[in-house]
């Protein structure tokens, strides 16, 4: 039983690795194209790095289970860095208001791995985004949790507003201030698109369900939506700006689903609000099955820069 029981824990530990691998050790330029969408070509990651002299939040929309995006982020990332140096933060879907303090202490060597796991309730697929928190602690650079609790964005869906304002004042420094702007216009449209089917998971939906607890579908319960997604949005824009109220001249690569970021919508939208001054830049990524013969009319609409990876790669993680 012994024997048997060393033998299964090897295996595990080789699959680990061995999905590591292929999720990043195999990927190179061959797996993904960059598209500029003023001038119309194909570029670098590079070009995008020398652009963002002239801005100051680089939004990266994602497709959280894609090998390639993960790859591209922290390559981007690093890059920022050389070219920038301490200047440049990292901004976090994947982490909440409430655990920044948690995420300060790891970053400063002052609490545990395990512990850090454990208190910042990281997701399920967090192998994905570790590189760029180790590379942050390595540097010394600073990780920002941008998202709203999801207690506080379910409330939203299944109360409003009304019932945010008659929280502590402890608690609202978790999210956005009340009362936040929601979706309006070609956004509102986009989400109550994704209300036609009940019985499927929204896209919106997605970006927290590597999270505990997610919030539930659409649809049941009369839970809605465009309150709670409005708040998501508001959290991570407030979170953004007040950081970068906070450090004059810094710049900030925020990391997000990319239904957060696309056209322009959502937490670009709400970041005009918080800092009308402040000027972003967006790339979307996702894989098409048409790589690498890409048709990039298709996506141009999405951002700046449209990265489209190659789907033969295999997944981080099942849908």
């Amino acid at each position: 039983m012994k024997s048997y029981t060393i033998k299964s824990a090897t295996l595990l530990i080789c699959s680990i690795f061995i999905l590591s691998f292929q999720s990043f050790g195999q990927i190179t330029e061959k797996n993904y194209r960059v598209y500029s969408t003023k001038l119309g070509k194909e570029v670098t990651l590079n070009e995008i790095v020398e652009e963002m002299k002239n801005y100051d939040v680089l939004f990266y929309g994602e497709e959280h289970n894609d090998s390639v995006t993960h790859y591209l982020e922290n390559k981007m990332f690093e890059l920022l860095y050389a070219k920038y140096n301490s200047n440049i933060a990292v901004s976090m879907e994947m982490f909440d208001r409430d655990v920044q303090i948690v995420m300060n202490e790891y970053l400063s060597g002052s609490i545990r791995e395990k512990n850090f796991n454990k208190d910042a309730r990281i997701w399920s697929n967090y192998r994905d985004y570790k590189p760029m928190v180790e590379f942050a602690k390595k540097n010394k650079l600073d990780v920002i949790c941008a998202n709203a609790p999801s207690r506080y964005t379910n409330l939203s869906g299944r109360k409003g507003q009304k019932a945010l304002m008659e929280l502590s004042a402890d608690a609202k420094k978790f999210f956005a201030p009340l009362p936040y702007d929601t979706a309006t216009g070609k956004y509102y449209e986009k989400l109550m698109s994704l209300t036609k089917n009940d019985a499927a998971t929204p896209v919106a939906f997605a970006d927290t369900a590597k999270k505990a607890p997610a919030m539930p579908p659409m649809g049941m319960g009369g839970f809605n939506l465009v309150m709670g997604q409005s708040l998501w949005d508001a959290t991570m824009a407030f979170s953004i700006s007040e950081y970068l109220k906070k450090n004059a001249g810094k710049k900030v690569m925020q990391v997000n689903g990319r239904f957060h970021s696309d056209e322009g919508f959502a937490v670009v939208t709400q970041l005009k609000k918080y800092s009308p001054k402040k000027k972003s830049l967006i790339i979307s990524t996702g894989s098409d099955d048409t790589f690498p013969n890409i048709d990039w009319s298709t996506h141009k609409q999405n951002g700046d820069y449209i990265i489209i990876t190659d789907p033969s790669v295999p997944k981080t993680y099942k849908d």
